[in-house]
Parts: structure tokens; sequence; C-alpha cells
């Protein structure tokens, strides 16, 4: 997911874990993987959109046709034959549960507790962060390299 896939002679950019715009697909992927029938380019546009802090109309209806390729051709997705109809295919789900369940309960907790802020917050990763810091800023100064 996070490399290009090349399938059959077509190249799909990579889906970067932390990326906002992907982040908000698998969202929105997971609430259409509750829909028997599937979900058109339309019907994902919206919820994206309204995910991104977007007005849907205003969305741009190129980007659309774009993240359904990547999806595709990275094997989340797949087009109902003779329709524009698409279903999230079984690996997509556990795709895109992996990456909206880990980047919504683990990385965003997980970074707000080690960026700084006025008043850290105090948690055993937020005190192991800033020891790791010190250690480096400490080895840093002993090889006399400038940051």
């Amino acid at each position: 997911m996070v490399h290009p896939a090349r399938v059959a002679g077509q190249r799909a950019s990579a889906l970067h874990f932390g990326d906002q715009r992907v982040q908000a697909l698998f969202a929105v992927l997971v609430v259409f993987s509750f829909q028997l029938r599937g979900f058109k380019n339309r019907e994902m546009r919206v919820l994206l959109a309204q995910l991104l802090g977007l007005d849907p109309a205003n969305y741009p209806i190129a980007r659309m046709p774009y993240d359904l390729r990547r999806l595709r051709l990275h094997g989340i997705i797949q087009r109902i034959p003779h329709s524009h109809w698409y279903q999230l295919t079984p690996d997509g789900l556990r795709i895109a549960l992996f990456f909206s369940r880990t980047y919504a309960r683990l990385l965003r907790p997980k970074l707000a507790e080690i960026i700084p802020q006025p008043e850290p917050i105090p948690s055993v990763l937020r005190i192991a962060f800033d020891r790791l810091n010190s250690a480096i800023d400490a080895c840093c100064e002993e090889a006399r390299l400038v940051a």
C-alpha cells in the first residue's frame, strides 16, 4: 500500500499511511463495507469531501476517479462488472480497518503526547520520548554535531 503499484502496465501512486486524504478514503471505505450493493463514485465523493472539511459541491470531480483507480490497482476495491458500482475486497476491508483504526487509536493520540505543548501531557510515552530526545542531543553535543 505504501509503495506505488503497477498492474497490467498501469501505475498507481502509493497510499501513504499518514496522509489526510488516504485516511479519509479508508474511513469512507469502512462505512461502505456495510453496504452489500456496493457504492458509486458520487456517494463516495460526498462523504470524502465532508471528512476532508470541504463542501461536496466544490470537491473536484476529477479527484474521485484518480482515487478509485489507486484503490482498485492496489486491490482494495473492485469494480462490479458492467456497472459503475464498486465494492470493497476482503483484503481491502482488512487494510481499511487497519489503516483507519491504527491512525485514529494509536498514531494521533500518541503523537499528541510527544509533540511539545505549553503544558506537556504527563505520560509514560512522553517521559520516554523526552529521555530519548535528551540522549540524542547529548550524543550530538559529544560528537560536536551542529543542529
